[in-house]
């Protein structure tokens, strides 16, 4: 390859790298879910073999900006288009969130970088990667700019049809960056650096993903790069941790799953993530952790280490732990689970899948309906609020199916957690996806929002199913406040005021007698939503001859 000159010097400390967060388009953002973590684990790797370097994180700001549709969504209008001021609103503005691509690229050509690394972990937000590719070799072309993340491991031929995208690197980046770094630097080959993707004289060479294999190898994230003051929950620090990476499970859906394209599971030592936290301790004042990890709860000794390891840290003065990709509900006994209790957990998140055997099985999933039952037992005696997970519309799935699995989290101390599937790339389900023909014409609507499939779940269904799950939880917070809920009348009125609990609880109240589920504008104006009439009317049917739990109480009283 051909290396265009760049003007830097000897050192390594001289060359500084800049990693960029991109911004996101979508209907919704978690922002305590977007914390660059991955991010300052490769620029502790980079400080560590002397590069310098920073990250750029454009989703550090409260700034959004309301958008169109974009191209491919206009099916959605149907189920979205409409303001809901109600408590069981889906969605209805699409939202440019963080800094303007605009902003990113003066930011680039201020910090003159040697290499921008951009992060693309969602295929769903890869346009928005590569228009901040685009922009920032727009405004500073001197620049080396690699992508790396989810997307480019599993479409680098896509990626590299971008002309701004210089490199891709496949995989896990913390070595393989800091290589690149090198030959770029000292203008040796690039084949040389593991995982790599590039063009040369019109051809594509690509190598395979590169897997760390010892996390505790890894230096310690360089978590300070981390804009921490815009992360911050009840004017405390909050902070993600990974404790472990892959994961053994076989599930269909999941692109890290042992039958994925991914990494096998490794875990990192105990005191390795002790220590992190401990360094960030001594830094903040932390009130929130959540551990990211797909399996934190697997190994009882180890878990039981850090709990233990966090009670010393804090001496009394926990922060609030979650671990909000779900815990595999076999893994919690009550020694675990009273452990988590005093080191800080509140909330305990819990991945079901479904209550169908048969579902189950499609999932290649473990039947884990009585563990997780067992856990919820054991959260109530301990105190402990729970949210259980399961997937509805994944290839095969019948709405039928997923109504079931609402009906039996209504009957369960636990709010119901509902997740549209999308086909992840890697995922067993996304090859099932592609024989069937069944995968989005477009990478930007493979996220569940979009409500991606429509096979034997149709997207009429799969939203009645998100309103049903967000109607439940509501009369779940019902129970526990009130312990009743009126019935009421009929719908008379078409105008509605009051603040967004009294108008919700007359909605309801309107669904349980005729089954329509309403939505109301900014000026009280009632509308029905688009919705699957037989779903609604079997949910209704149904719930009114069970034993209703709140998360707290229960049952509920109809008056």
């Amino acid at each position: 390859m051909n290396f265009p000159e760049k003007n830097y010097k000897a050192s390594n400390k001289t060359l500084n790298i800049l990693l960029v967060q991109p911004p996101i388009e979508e209907f919704y953002l978690t922002s305590k879910r977007t914390i660059p973590y991955g991010l300052a684990s490769i620029c502790a790797s980079l400080e560590a073999k002397g590069y310098s370097s920073q990250i750029l994180d454009g989703l550090a700001t409260d700034k959004s900006k309301s958008i169109a549709y974009p191209s491919g969504f206009s099916y959605l209008s149907p189920y979205y288009g409409r303001e809901d001021i109600s408590l069981f609103s889906l969605f209805h503005q699409f939202k440019h969130f963080g800094y303007s691509y605009e902003h990113i690229g003066t930011r680039v050509r201020d910090i003159k970088p040697f290499l921008v690394g951009i992060s693309s972990l969602f295929t769903a937000y890869c346009d928005q990667a590569l228009e901040t590719a685009r922009v920032i070799k727009k405004f500073y072309p001197q620049a080396y700019i690699v992508m790396g993340g989810h997307h480019p491991t599993h479409f680098p031929e896509a990626v590299l049809e971008c002309k701004a995208v210089d490199f891709v690197l496949r995989g896990e980046g913390e070595n393989s960056l800091g290589l690149l770094c090198d030959a770029l630097k000292n203008k040796t080959a690039l084949d040389k650096v593991p995982g790599i993707g590039f063009r040369d004289k019109g051809k594509i060479t690509l190598h395979p993903p590169v897997w760390i294999k010892d996390l505790n190898q890894l230096p310690l994230p360089a978590l300070d790069c981390i804009n921490q003051a815009y992360y911050q929950r009840n004017k405390k620090a909050a902070i993600t941790m990974v404790s472990s990476r892959g994961c053994p499970m076989h599930c269909t859906y999941c692109s890290v799953s042992a039958l994925a394209s991914h990494g096998k599971f490794r875990q990192r030592d105990v005191t390795e993530v002790l220590k992190e936290i401990e360094e960030q301790a001594n830094r903040l004042d932390i009130g929130f952790i959540d551990f990211e990890d797909e399996n934190l709860a697997l190994e009882k000794k180890w878990i039981l280490a850090l709990l233990s390891g966090l009670n010393k840290i804090f001496k009394g003065n926990s922060p609030e732990l979650r671990a909000m990709n779900g815990l595999y509900p076999p893994s919690l006994d009550r020694e675990i689970m009273t452990a988590m209790q005093v080191a800080g957990f509140k909330t305990i998140n819990l991945s079901m899948g479904s209550f169908s055997r048969d579902q189950l099985m499609r999932f290649k999933r473990p039947d884990v309906r009585r563990s997780h039952d067992r856990a919820l037992s054991l959260a109530q005696d301990l105190g402990l609020t729970c949210v259980s997970y399961v997937i509805a519309a994944a290839p095969g799935q019948s709405a039928t199916s997923s109504l079931n699995d609402l009906l039996c989290l209504a009957q369960r101390r636990t709010l119901a957690g509902l997740s549209i599937f999308y086909p992840a790339p890697g995922s067993l389900d996304y090859g099932v996806c592609r024989e069937k023909g069944l995968l989005p014409k477009h990478f930007s609507l493979m996220r569940s929002t979009a409500l991606p499939l429509d096979d034997t779940t149709k997207r009429l269904e799969a939203v009645t199913l998100l309103r049903l799950a967000r109607i439940l939880n509501f009369i779940k917070t019902r129970i526990d406040n009130h312990g009743c809920l009126p019935l009421g009348e009929a719908c008379e009125s078409e105008v509605l005021d009051g603040d967004r609990d009294t108008i919700s609880l007359k909605l309801v109240q309107y669904f349980l007698q005729d089954g329509i589920i309403r939505g109301v504008d900014k000026t009280g104006n009632l509308y029905a939503h688009k919705t699957d009439t037989a779903l609604c009317q079997k949910f209704i049917e149904e719930i009114k001859n069970l034993p209703l739990m709140g998360v707290e109480k229960g049952p509920l009283e109809f008056s």
